[in-house]
């Protein structure tokens, strides 16, 4: 067995303003919150602990850090949107009436979402 295979990841997102990217995944998102101070606001979701950490000189890559498996796409993105959240459309994919990319091969869809970070998070239904 591997030193870590055991162990249970803790997903980590930076941010320059805790507060403000906290309200999004606990109300947004809707996260159950754990805990939040000056440095971090803690979340869980499906088993795992999410850290939004403070990282003053932050900058954001533009590449997806954070993925959501679902069972239905559709679902979670009308409920985003009726929360005025705005799908992420990347360039040099066809993306379809909803903004929905499929996966070559028909093996899922992804819908992409930006937390006011700007940190890329995606959602995916695979089949």
């Amino acid at each position: 067995m591997g030193i870590l295979t055991a162990a249970k990841p803790i997903i980590l997102i930076c941010t320059r303003d805790v507060s403000r990217t906290a309200v999004f995944y606990r109300d947004v998102l809707e996260l159950t919150p754990v805990s939040q101070d000056s440095f971090a606001a803690v979340f869980t979701t499906g088993g795992v602990t999410l850290r939004v950490s403070l990282v003053p000189d932050f900058v954001v890559n533009g590449h997806t850090v954070m993925g959501f498996q679902v069972e239905d796409l559709a679902g979670p993105v009308q409920a985003l949107r009726a929360k005025g959240v705005v799908l992420h459309r990347p360039g040099g994919l066809s993306l379809d009436e909803m903004g929905l990319w499929t996966i070559p091969g028909g093996l899922g869809q992804v819908a992409w979402i930006a937390d006011p970070e700007g940190n890329l998070l995606s959602l995916t239904t695979l089949r």
